[in-house]
């Protein structure tokens, strides 16, 4: 019985994880460059069952398996699929068709984004809408002068025909397990990047979220039904944990 509370009570939270996962997605289906959160479940704990052999007189265990008690969830996962792509127009809008990262400058150190809502600040710098310095090639901040910007598919960019350096994009082979959110739509890497492909430029567009409404309101049904079941399993083993000990009290 107790088993079964853990059981009931560990689906609750990791219900309660998976909602607040979801929340964070529905938030920023608007956000270019998002990259939606994925949750994972892994057993809570488990305990071993054995069966002792009444006809056996040294009364040896026999191990029949093991046994959860509930689920937990584990470190979120990031979907790195790339959304779709919309034209805007704007000189400083960006995209990466492909993989790749734009490189950024924070206050916390380099950081890599698929955002690219670039802006010209008022020393001639291009930042991010945070403020952060968009870097180049050689990991310093890009200078803009004053005219019309090109930036070539390459990232190379030039300002009313003169050259004004190279967007600073990098790739990560497996940026699912090379790459850790840190919640400003960028993301810190546990080692150097190590990609190749580096995707192409598109300038005028950006990239849009890969939040899928329609899946994320499943998931949010799916959630909600699974706490709700778990909450009346909690009930449940409440009520049957009560009767119990009122019945092994009327028996001494």
């Amino acid at each position: 019985m107790i088993k079964g509370l853990y059981a009931a009570a560990t689906a609750m939270l990791a219900n309660i994880t998976r909602q607040q996962a979801i929340a964070h997605d529905v938030a920023n289906l608007d956000t270019p460059g998002f990259k939606q959160v994925l949750t994972a479940m892994d057993d809570f704990v488990t305990t071993q069952v054995n069966q002792v052999n009444p006809n056996d007189p040294a009364r040896r265990v026999n191990v029949l398996g093991r046994l959860g008690l509930g689920v937990e969830g584990v470190t979120n996962l990031n979907d790195f699929s790339q959304g779709g792509l919309k034209e805007t127009g704007y000189e400083l809008d960006l995209a990466i068709d492909g993989p790749g990262f734009f490189r950024v400058r924070t206050a916390a150190g380099e950081r890599y984004t698929r955002d690219g809502r670039f802006l010209r600040d008022a020393q001639g710098n291009l930042v991010t809408t945070n403020g952060f310095n968009v870097l180049n090639a050689a990991g310093a901040p890009i200078k803009l002068g004053e005219g019309k910007i090109n930036i070539a598919q390459d990232g190379t960019i030039s300002v009313e025909g003169n050259a004004a350096g190279q967007l600073g994009i990098v790739s990560f082979l497996t940026p699912e397990t090379q790459l850790v959110r840190d919640g400003e739509n960028t993301f810190s890497a546990t080692g150097t990047p190590n990609g190749t492909e580096k995707g192409i430029v598109a300038q005028g567009f950006l990239e849009m979220s890969n939040a899928n409404p329609t899946r994320i309101m499943t998931q949010l049904v799916e959630v909600t039904r699974s706490y709700e079941a778990a909450q009346q399993m909690v009930s449940n083993q409440d009520e049957l944990l009560g009767k119990t000990i009122a019945t092994l009290g009327r028996i001494g």
